[in-house]
């Protein structure tokens, strides 16, 4: 490892760390392939490289990474810094995108960040004053016109490039805005320099990316240039918005129009003709536009004048588990004189999205048609930004593992490659602007600390919107923007907004708020914002009332999601553990820098309410797994078996949240490290396509049929027991059919029951006409209900009066279980199949068995994706699950698989 400055140690005392640089192995971007760089910490292994531009016509070449220094350190002229052959000693190497703090840390300025309270010893005032980033390139001639082509610059910055400022951070301001700058008078053969002299960003201040309650918020704000810069060089003629609307016929997907528009823009100050040629499905393209001096024009191909762009049998882009994901490219060119000028390509694809009100005034989306109940999960990036396009194709991946559709992004809009993987992976996407910071600062409720705005935001926020809509517009995935989140914008701002969406050939819905508000122009939103974010039981989900399984309910879940020990003692010190199970009262710094939302006191209250006091951390967080189990499970099951009733229907949830940017204690299906435990199998268990559930308000059985097509005959079979295992009751239905698309059909209720122990267990079983188990579903029920104070509601839960008794799973025996394994291995990609069977030779059934992957050192390998994980096995009971994973995940080692339970004695065999 490489040396390390004592804690707190200031930047600007601190001695250059160009010695260290080379000996960097490893880096403080400690995330869940730790073992390896990513290709970001590769760069600043070697330092910022000098970045080559072709001069090709139409190229776009991003700057390879940057020197960084805070101006407090660099007492030199804009025009030296900015000026080639400046010798930048003592700098930082930085990446192609990063904020300051990514950078320090990648260099190993400071200890990882997410590990304990080690974030607090980064002092806070070296960022309170601009920063120089500062990089280099090369050109071999300067025939052709050069350009600096960006955004993600947080929060502002002056532009300097060979000496000369050429912009001023009064222009280049915003999170989101969008600049080209024309920089060809300057621009030389050979090396040429660009600077960005930084601003300090402050989300309440400037319309940028803030953090909110969601994690203590990084201690330089994210300062710095977190997109790509990239050098463009081009002839006379610009080719710019190069894009394609299409319009699918709906219902019958048969037929699509395609128009194609590109705005030619004469940068010369002499007329010329240009021709416009390319290709797009197939179809031939080609057009002949003069041009006058600085003049632009807007090139357009459609069906009447290009019969080809009228498709017939196009091939339609469908959400994951709908359809495919295919994609057409669009490509384009200018040319002068027989010489190409400049080029576009774009990559779109061919959909129809539709999103109306329906008569409960809930928001209903359609696909290509067909119905679709939204089931997401709110998405947030790496605290510092950093981006790794492996570990967030890993992340969506998991998504639709959990059966999910669409991942909600408020704020924090990811780059371009995220969009290109939801497209290619068929996740939907909600982007949309933040809350309750400036960007709602002129219309919030005055409870939140957003400025209000001033006449110079305006235009940045109707920039943002243009170049964002201009930049997502091509992608399928994206179903909709919304301009407000917990408010809704005022008729100045809507009239901007949907000004520069209806410039940008916006194509799909766009919503006023996430919250249940209206804005003058749009009108309703057709989404709720009703909570709740911290713990409510089970039963909560069924009511259609507040956050309760009807309507649109753009974030929420019952909060705390305590992740596995092996994350746990990742991420926290033994002092630290020890007091998360003893001291529910005790401020947890790793779950919000929120009063609302710091300690784990109601949580607590309701595990030891419900389950029992805690005995230990390992009891503890063993029951924290069970309990996020079955609530996340009740949260989907609820708005999956309500998604089609004939009154206040359920038509989407997004769980608040999907993952979160560091380690955390709430609001996650899945941990910083990619390990799973209950929230996710409850998810994994309650979305999957045919599945058989109960439901907590009315005793239902249902099974809900998410697949298109109808399924056959199905047998139901409900059981109930004691928590020894002693049957209580049991019935079998059979010749159940259920339509698809989500719809449900009930199998059976189960009765009022005299003799029930207070904790009793429920085994649902679903086979279909061969008698194959198609869903398994196992429930842990109390004859106490737990009982809801709704008439002390507040924004973010409903209090509870008396707990479910569920103390009686603490009495069950202790139950053996046996495993095997075995793997194989192709193509890069390990498969590990297990089957685990209860051998007791009495009546108690093992209890949310989990079986993990681990290497020889005990170390859970991740990511990896279980067929089936967290089940509960009868004796003589088995279940074989599989395992799908990258072998190079392994680093080597053999692979063996940890069995454990609630009331399974933990044991580890090889899985080889």
């Amino acid at each position: 490892m490489f040396p390390r400055p004592a804690p707190g140690r200031r930047l600007a005392t601190g001695a250059v760390l160009l010695s260290l640089l080379g000996t960097l192995t490893t880096s403080a971007w400690a995330g869940p392939r730790d073992h390896r760089p990513t290709p970001h910490e590769r760069q600043h292994q070697h330092g910022p490289s000098v970045t080559h531009v072709p001069s090709t016509a139409g190229s776009a070449t991003p700057l390879s990474g940057y020197s960084i220094r805070s101006t407090a350190e660099v007492t030199d002229s804009a025009a030296a810094v900015s000026s080639p052959g400046y010798r930048a000693a003592g700098w930082y190497p930085a990446g192609p995108r990063s904020t300051v703090l990514a950078a320090l840390l990648a260099d190993g300025v400071y200890p990882d960040p997410f590990h304990s309270t080690d974030q607090q010893k980064i002092p806070r005032e070296d960022f309170q004053v601009p920063w120089w980033y500062r990089s280099d390139f090369t050109v071999e001639d300067t025939g052709q016109r050069t350009r600096l082509d960006f955004s993600g610059v947080v929060s502002a910055a002056d532009v300097y490039v060979n000496g000369h400022q050429v912009a001023g951070a009064a222009d280049v301001t915003g999170a989101y805005t969008r600049h080209e700058l024309d920089i060809t008078s300057l621009v030389r053969s050979g090396t040429n320099t660009v600077a960005f002299r930084v601003r300090p960003n402050d989300p309440n201040k400037h319309l940028t990316t803030g953090w909110l309650d969601w994690l203590q918020p990084p201690p330089d704000r994210n300062m710095g240039l977190v997109r790509d810069v990239l050098v463009r060089r081009d002839g006379p003629v610009a080719l710019r918005d190069a894009h394609v609307v299409s319009e699918l016929a709906v219902p019958a997907l048969d037929t699509a129009d395609l128009t194609v528009e590109a705005q030619a823009r004469n940068d010369s100050d002499a007329p010329v003709t240009a021709q416009v040629t390319g290709s797009v499905a197939g179809t031939r393209l080609t057009r002949t536009v003069p041009l006058a001096a600085h003049e632009s024009r807007t090139v357009t191909f459609s069906p009447a004048d290009v019969p080809g762009l009228h498709l017939t049998s196009p091939k339609v882009w469908w959400p994951a588990g709908m359809g495919g994901q295919p994609l057409y490219d669009l490509d384009l060119a200018v040319s002068v004189a027989g010489a190409v000028s400049d080029t576009a390509h774009e990559r779109f694809g061919i959909r129809d999205v539709r999103a109306p009100l329906n008569t409960d005034g809930a928001r209903q989306y359609r696909i290509n048609g067909r119905k679709l109940l939204i089931k997401g999960g709110g998405w947030s990036p790496d605290e510092f930004l950093r981006w790794d396009a492996g570990y967030v194709e890993d992340r969506l991946k998991y998504a639709l593992d959990l059966g999910l559709n669409t991942i909600r992004l408020e704020g924090h809009i990811e780059p371009d490659e995220f969009f290109d993987l939801a497209d290619r992976l068929g996740v939907l996407t909600l982007p949309g602007w933040e809350c309750c910071d400036k960007w709602e600062g002129q219309v919030n409720g005055g409870s939140e600390s957003g400025e209000k705005w001033t006449e110079a935001d305006y235009p940045v926020a109707k920039a943002s919107m243009a170049a964002e809509a201009a930049r997502l517009r091509r992608h399928p995935s994206v179903i909709s923007f919304l301009i407000g989140s917990d408010a809704a914008p005022d008729a100045r701002i809507e009239k901007d907004y949907l000004d520069a969406l209806r410039a940008a050939d916006w194509p799909t819905p766009v919503v006023p708020a996430a919250s249940d508000n209206a804005s003058p122009q749009l009108g309703r939103s057709g989404m709720k914002m009703t909570g709740p974010y911290e713990w409510v039981p089970p039963d909560y989900w069924y009511a259609k009332r507040e956050g309760g399984a009807t309507g649109f309910n753009s974030e929420t879940s019952a909060g705390p999601d305590v992740p596995t020990l092996d994350t746990l003692r990742r991420m926290m010190t033994p002092a630290e553990l020890d007091t998360l199970w003893k001291d529910p009262g005790a401020r947890q710094y790793h779950r919000s820098p929120s009063t609302v939302f710091g300690t784990l006191k109601i949580y607590d209250a309701a595990l030891t309410g419900r389950y029992g006091a805690p005995a230990g951390l390992t009891d503890y967080v063993r029951k924290a797994q069970l309990a996020q189990y079955e609530n996340v499970r009740a949260q989907y099951e609820a708005y999956g078996r309500n998604a089609t009733d004939s009154s206040k229907p359920a038509t989407g949830v997004v769980y608040w949240m999907f993952n979160s940017g560091w380690t955390s204690l709430h609001w996650q299906l899945v941990d910083r490290y990619l390990d799973q435990g209950g929230a996710y199998f409850g998810a994994k268990k309650a979305n999957e396509p045919l599945h058989i559930q109960y439901s907590y308000d009315d005793r239902s059985v249902v099974v809900v049929n998410n697949r298109h097509g109808s399924t056959g005959p199905l047998t139901a079979r409900a059981t109930l027991f004691d928590p020894d295992g002693t049957q209580r009751y049991d019935r079998t239905v059979t010749g159940l059919t259920v339509d698809g698309d989500g719809a449900h059909g009930t199998a059976l209720t189960l009765p009022s029951l005299s003799g029930l122990p207070p904790t009793y267990l429920l085994r649902l079983t679903l086979t279909d006409a061969d008698g194959k188990e198609v869903s398994r579903n196992v429930y842990w029920l109390s004859t106490r209900a737990d009982k809801l104070d709704w008439a002390h509601t507040d924004w973010y839960y409903t209090p509870v009066t008396g707990y479910a008794d569920l103390r009686g799973l603490s009495s069950m025996a202790q139950v053996p279980v046996s495993a095997s394994a075995s793997t194989v291995t192709s193509g890069g990609t390990s498969t590990t199949t297990v089957t685990v069977r209860n051998t007791g030779d009495g009546r108690t059934p093992s209890l949310l068995t989990d079986v993990h992957l681990v290497d020889a050192h005990g170390k859970p390998v991740l990511p990896v994706r279980w067929s089936d994980n967290e089940v509960s096995l009868w004796p003589g009971e088995s279940a074989t699950l599989t395992a799908t994973y990258r072998t190079a995940d392994l680093r080597g080692s053999a692979p063996r698989v940890r069995v454990s339970g609630w009331n399974t004695p933990e044991r580890t065999v090889p899985a080889a």
